[in-house]
């Protein structure tokens, strides 16, 4: 039984690892995002959704590096050549998440809405940013993978 799952952790390392920062980075998202919201104001939530993305995006970057698609490459070329390439991918995602917050919140109007759940308030906005939230990490997931970190064209040193 031990033999399959540890050739199953290994066949799907890579998107285990982007399974589990992709958790953390949301964490880190969110967390900053309701911080910002707390400071700024509910009114202010697009600029609380920037604020979150580039703390995220530094993070993710790192992270998706480093020990998702293990890009070790430390050579200045290859690491603004992938920095440029997330950023890029990135804030395509980041339009497609704006957009999706502000139909969901002012158009829709989920902002006018609280759910309950295990004694917690969440903000119809809040709940906005978690539906927003799963299509942009396919999204980036991609673009990682298809092509910022792609394995094929990138100098492994």
């Amino acid at each position: 039984v031990a033999l399959p799952i540890k050739s199953l952790l290994i066949k799907y390392k890579e998107l285990i690892t982007y399974g589990i920062f992709g958790v953390l980075t949301t964490v880190v998202n969110f967390a900053t995002f309701k911080l910002s919201d707390v400071i700024l104001g509910q009114k202010l939530y697009l600029v609380s959704n920037i604020i979150a993305w580039v703390v995220c995006v530094i993070f993710a970057y790192v992270t998706n590096k480093l020990w998702v698609f293990e890009s070790k490459s430390l050579k200045p070329d290859v690491v603004m050549k992938e920095l440029l390439s997330f950023f890029a991918a990135r804030g395509f995602s980041f339009i497609i998440e704006e957009g999706g917050l502000f139909l969901l919140v002012d158009i829709v109007g989920f902002s006018d809405y609280t759910l309950q759940l295990f004694g917690f308030s969440i903000s119809g906005t809040m709940i906005s940013k978690m539906v927003v939230g799963v299509v942009v990490v396919i999204i980036n997931y991609f673009f990682s993978k298809l092509v910022i970190f792609r394995k094929d064209k990138q100098d492994k040193t």
